[in-house]
């Protein structure tokens, strides 16, 4: 049988938990690929980003991955508890997500540049500098069913993908099922699996149905039962690369931050415009949190208080948003992908294989984003890390903050660099400097007095001047003449 890629993402667990109370670990895994050649350092997963919405009564994982590899052969597993819904999410989704509470830098006051008297601009003397911009930066077999067996508890289609959900208690059972269906599993794999076996987790297997012209990956939706604040990471290194990027959002009722991880805040006060690239250091710190943290640290980018009719206009408007301070659009990187019906129409009534509009797949969306809220408003924590694979050996469990108070997405920087402005040579702008040296430049001279003649203006006004001595020298010496005349 082929072999499949083995993508084992995060899920979440299923036990009806308080939120106040004591957190159940959630699953989480990775992507397992056939062996590459040594000189090969690139990784199939490229980017994730994760949405969890979580309510006393269910908790929702949004998953998406970017995968670099042959859609055709991709596969997921996911360590879960019990039984749980599957279903086909939406890009836009995540567009929308992103569009409200991307990270924002608003540059300072660009410096007021001096600029000569008696100038007359308008007329083109003089140079024109308009501001810096203040844009924003920004399918199985059932075993038979005794104490080392492999049961199936749930098999259906979803969307492009064929979903099945197993229960085993002994892990070399559970290997040796997924290697026969399809699943590669590397050595370094198999002591993680057998940890999530020996805790109780239950899996879900998917892996995407032939002739489905699938081009790029469908984000899936996972629900269960209760509340849960834990992101496993431990399977999610297998398969990445040196670092992956990891964005995660979190909707609930108030602001999260990593509980067993170090994270970090950048405050505004640390931020530093540059007028000479138009760009902050904000990059530049993120970089040296990420080392001084080991590749293990979570920026916490924002936490917002967000209206639910707003978030679900963005997302019914395609990631459209008119909310003042936001992008104005926000579309998919593949808008054509979020119009594709989901589902089997092929797969029969009994297959599981219905067919659902874009329009239908939002709607469930939704439906599962707010589920158990009462509130008009949520909160949105948004953290981002590139953690390193050595770093994701436990869990990434998460807390309420101690302070609940709001984070903007919205950065004010109040320090700058690198001032520029017009250097001037009478009107005329001859190039740039500090704003001392513009100062200098317009400092006591006018456009009429700091005017410099050029050489061949000198030698013109000389030629000028000579003629009018010498036309004086002559009229002078005709009112000498008739000066005479009339004395005599």
């Amino acid at each position: 049988m082929r072999q499949l890629s083995f993508v084992l993402a995060i899920s979440v667990v299923t036990s009806a938990l308080a939120i106040a109370g004591a957190r159940q670990a959630a699953a989480c895994g990775g992507c397992f690929h056939p062996p590459r050649p040594p000189t090969q350092t690139a990784s199939d997963i490229t980017d994730e980003r994760m949405l969890l919405t979580v309510s006393p009564m269910q908790s929702t994982l949004y998953d998406q991955i970017r995968y670099a590899g042959t859609p055709s052969s991709f596969a997921w597993v996911l360590p879960i508890h019990g039984t749980v819904d599957v279903g086909l999410s939406a890009d836009v989704l995540f567009a929308s997500m992103d569009a409200v509470t991307t990270t924002q830098i608003i540059p300072p006051t660009p410096p007021n540049c001096p600029s000569p008297s008696g100038c007359n601009q308008g007329s083109g003397c003089g140079g024109s500098f308009g501001a810096a911009s203040s844009a924003p930066l920004a399918g199985g077999h059932e075993g038979a069913g005794g104490p080392n067996s492999v049961v199936v508890t749930k098999q259906e289609n979803v969307g492009p993908y064929a979903t099945v959900q197993l229960h085993t208690t002994d892990p070399n059972a559970l290997n040796t099922w997924l290697t026969q269906n399809g699943f590669d599993i590397p050595a370094d794999a198999t002591p993680i699996i057998d940890q999530y076996v020996a805790e109780g987790f239950d899996f879900l297997a998917m892996k995407l149905l032939p002739n489905q012209g699938v081009r790029a990956m469908r984000p899936v939706r996972v629900t269960t039962p209760g509340a849960s604040f834990t992101l496993p990471l431990r399977m999610a290194g297998v398969g990445t690369g040196v670092s992956v990027g990891i964005t995660i959002w979190v909707v609930s009722d108030g602001r999260y931050e990593p509980q067993n991880f170090p994270f970090y805040r950048i405050e505004d006060s640390a931020l530093v415009w540059d007028f000479q690239t138009n760009l902050s250091n904000y990059t530049t710190l993120r970089a040296q949190q990420e080392a001084t943290l080991q590749q293990k640290g979570w920026e916490i980018e924002s936490s917002l208080t967000l209206n639910q009719q707003i978030i679900t206009n963005v997302i019914l408007s395609g990631g459209q948003t008119y909310v003042p301070g936001y992008p104005v659009s926000a579309s998919p990187s593949d808008p054509s992908v979020d119009y594709l019906p989901a589902g089997d129409p092929d797969a029969g009534a009994d297959g599981g294989g219905t067919v659902q509009t874009a329009e239908e797949v939002r709607a469930a969306d939704l439906r599962a984003l707010f589920a158990g809220m009462a509130a008009s408003t949520v909160r949105v924590t948004r953290m981002r890390s590139d953690i390193a694979h050595a770093q994701m050996t436990v869990d990434l469990r998460l807390q309420a903050s101690a302070d609940q108070s709001e984070l903007s997405n919205v950065r004010t920087v109040t320090k700058s660099m690198n001032e520029t402005c017009p250097v001037y040579n009478g009107c005329t702008v001859v190039g740039t400097g500090t704003p001392a040296q513009a100062e200098a430049s317009v400092s006591g001279h006018g456009c009429a007095a700091s005017w410099q003649p050029n050489r061949g203006s000198a030698a013109a006004f000389g030629a000028i001047v000579g003629m009018i001595g010498l036309t004086a020298a002559r009229m002078a010496r005709t009112r000498r003449r008739a000066a005479r005349r009339d004395w005599n």
